[in-house]
């Protein structure tokens, strides 16, 4: 597909804003509306080449959903439906909630989850993000010094998601754009 897929799992609905100040930002010539995972099918998602994908932190360091004490079903519930899927050329870039002051033992640890499943599918993942500005003892969503993907704490530090998105995607965008036109 010709456009960039945004799928997020949510729970209390933080993540699916975060979703939508994306798409915002990207616009609809670029972007698709996102998508809560609990409501597509497998084929939905694969039908990009292009992706952001997002979820909360639930449990220690689960993907969200029933099993992790969601109310809704999420990632938990959807990753078994792909089934060994080749993503090879898709590219994927994360984002992920956390609370770095309640959680800080396991600060967003439910985004190298995520990671793991697409990475080991052959998707080539992009998108990582520093550390710095945030105060935690431990995040299992960290290689090589920086996190997996955008990380955003909505309870401890809202006033600067903003600006992190908008550098994110700043960063990310360029590295979409050529795979978008190869799938054109």
């Amino acid at each position: 597909m010709s456009k960039i897929g945004i799928f997020f799992g949510t729970d209390a609905g933080s993540t699916r804003l975060v979703a939508k100040k994306i798409f915002s930002l990207l616009g609809e010539e670029l972007a698709d509306k996102p998508k809560n995972i609990n409501r597509v099918k497998p084929e939905e998602l694969l039908q990009y080449d292009a992706l952001i994908l997002g979820t909360p932190s639930y449990g220690i360091g689960d993907l969200p959903g029933l099993g992790a004490g969601c109310q809704e079903r999420s990632w938990q519930e959807f990753v078994p439906s792909l089934d060994g899927a080749d993503l090879s050329g898709k590219r994927i870039a994360l984002f992920g909630l956390g609370h770095q002051e309640r959680y800080a033992s396991r600060f967003a640890s439910s985004l190298i989850q995520l990671y793991r499943v697409f990475y080991d599918y052959g998707a080539e993942m992009i998108g990582r993000w520093s550390t710095e500005g945030y105060t935690f003892e431990h995040s299992d969503s960290i290689i090589d010094n920086q996190f997996v993907g955008l990380v955003l704490d909505q309870r401890g530090q809202p006033h600067l998601t903003d600006e992190r998105i908008r550098i994110w995607l700043a960063q990310i965008t360029p590295q979409l754009l050529p795979v978008l036109a190869e799938a054109a």
